[in-house]
């Protein structure tokens, strides 16, 4: 409903009226302290925590108050192990922890709460909590305060990140195939002729829009890419994604040509020989804003 409200509106997705776990937004709120999710643990015992970031359009800080959590997995891959005091997900990601349930037997806090990474950004700045519960400890004892980061504490969303290590040594091709360079962002559409202004709620009456190298995806209407590839239908894409971004320009600046902030709309693919060695550099753009982005590609693992 909020994507489809966002395609229809032009303007930037609503912010939520609450973050939740496990569908329960927790004792913080109002509405419900009384249905807040309670986890129970056996002092002594090890539980493996998936975490997932089912979060629309917003990255989450986790944590589990007075506990530590050590990483063993991210995105259906096993990781070199660490630990750490919180986590950060983006929309749609997954984290996998042990928690070794060592503290005094009593209840502590679960809790998410917003990351910003779109400065200037409305958003959400609450917190949801769940509680983790020791077994033969009060139900009616106050849980333990978790504490989590600051919104705007990119230095420990990098700290965070840069932990991720492979398993085992990997051996990497050393020679490349294809180079690609790839520009990440925001966009503005002009207001189409026949819309009227309630679907151009954007920056100065324009549309939001997100694009990769100035382009724009659209969503073919009748026939899947796979099925126009695999059977040979023509008219439903095209082969000439740009490799590079079509101009550059200082991504970080803020001085951008408003040529820059319109991309061209297509469904365009780039074709990559099997058994192709691809370098690829990703690069977020200022255009509008600066934003952190969860990016994968279906069926494979990167290098980093």
């Amino acid at each position: 409903d909020v994507i489809n409200q966002a395609t229809r509106t032009g303007a930037a997705p609503n912010i939520s009226d609450a973050y939740t776990i496990n569908g329960q937004p927790g004792d913080l709120y109002n509405c419900s302290n009384k249905e807040t999710v309670v986890v129970p643990v056996k002092s002594g015992e090890t539980s493996l925590l998936r975490v997932i970031n089912a979060a629309l359009n917003q990255p989450l800080f986790f944590t589990v108050a007075n506990h530590k959590l050590t990483v063993v997995g991210a995105d259906a891959s096993y990781l070199k192990p660490f630990t750490t005091k919180f986590l950060m997900l983006g929309p749609g990601q997954t984290t996998d922890v042990l928690l070794t349930a060592d503290q005094p037997p009593k209840r502590y806090y679960i809790a998410a709460r917003a990351y910003q990474s779109a400065q200037n950004a409305p958003f959400d700045n609450t917190t949801t909590t769940a509680i983790l519960h020791y077994r033969n400890t009060s139900k009616t004892s106050p849980p333990i305060a978790a504490s989590l980061p600051a919104f705007n504490d990119t230095n420990t969303v990098t700290s965070f990140s840069r932990k991720f290590k492979s398993l085992r040594n990997v051996v990497v091709p050393k020679t490349i195939d294809e180079n690609l360079f790839f520009t990440i962002g925001l966009g503005l559409d002009n207001c189409p002729k026949n819309f009227p202004k309630n679907r151009c709620q954007g920056l100065n009456g324009t549309r939001f829009t997100a694009s990769m190298n100035n382009v724009s995806f659209v969503l073919p209407s009748n026939f899947s890419l796979l099925q126009a590839h695999s059977n040979g239908i023509p008219g439903v894409f095209t082969t000439d994604f740009p490799a590079k971004p079509p101009v550059k320009f200082d991504y970080t600046g803020n001085n951008i040509s408003r040529g820059l902030f319109q991309p061209v709309k297509g469904t365009k693919l780039y074709k990559l020989k099997y058994g192709t060695r691809v370098q690829i550099v990703l690069q977020d753009t200022n255009v509008v804003t600066s934003e952190n982005h969860p990016i994968h590609l279906h069926g494979y693992d990167f290098y980093i």
